[in-house]
């Protein structure tokens, strides 16, 4: 035991005097290509371009209506080929849903968000609400107003799904009838 001690031990063996370089934030690598933050967007002075599916009624149903509410779950949907397209042009990595009485949320999704993005962030905040306590509980679509804000999209509501042939091609019917 007249050995003198040494650093030998195998926990300070491996280490170097220098600290380990800084490789950078690593999220980057999850993130799309081409996938925009929407204040990048703005300072740009590149404007948003809503998904037409978006503009379509109850809970952006193309062709038949559906009876899905804002406080049920958007997997109700019939075309769920419809949830994976992203929800403005060019896509962002989040934006916000501002509601006509103030209440806002946030979509999120790093690849760009998509509809069923958005419809998830609405049904999370609506998932614990009765049907009667709902003024309007049907989703309309959606608003991009750059004038109002630039990062938020306003959602606009109704109180009845829209009926697909409405009632725009009756007046139009008898409006033909009048002429002759």
């Amino acid at each position: 035991m007249t050995e003198p001690l040494s650093k030998v031990d195998s926990a300070v063996q491996g280490l170097s005097s220098s600290p380990p370089k800084d490789k950078g934030h690593r999220r980057q690598s999850s993130s799309a290509a081409g996938v925009m933050n929407v204040n990048d967007l703005e300072k740009e002075g590149v404007e948003l371009r809503l998904a037409v599916e978006t503009q379509k009624t109850g809970w952006w149903v193309t062709e038949s209506v559906l009876d899905a509410k804002i406080n049920s779950s958007p997997m109700s949907i019939d075309e769920p080929a419809i949830l994976k397209l992203h929800l403005t042009k060019p896509p962002v990595k989040k934006i916000d849903l501002r509601f006509p009485l103030g209440m806002e949320v946030t979509a999120r999704n790093l690849k760009g968000v998509t509809i069923k993005d958005a419809m998830d962030a609405i049904y999370k905040a609506y998932k614990k609400r009765a049907d009667d306590e709902l003024d309007n509980p049907y989703l309309a679509g959606f608003e991009w107003d750059k004038e109002e804000s630039w990062t938020r999209l306003v959602v606009h509501l109704q109180k009845q799904p829209a009926s697909s042939g409405g009632g725009g091609g009756g007046k139009k019917k008898k409006g033909k009838k009048d002429e002759e």
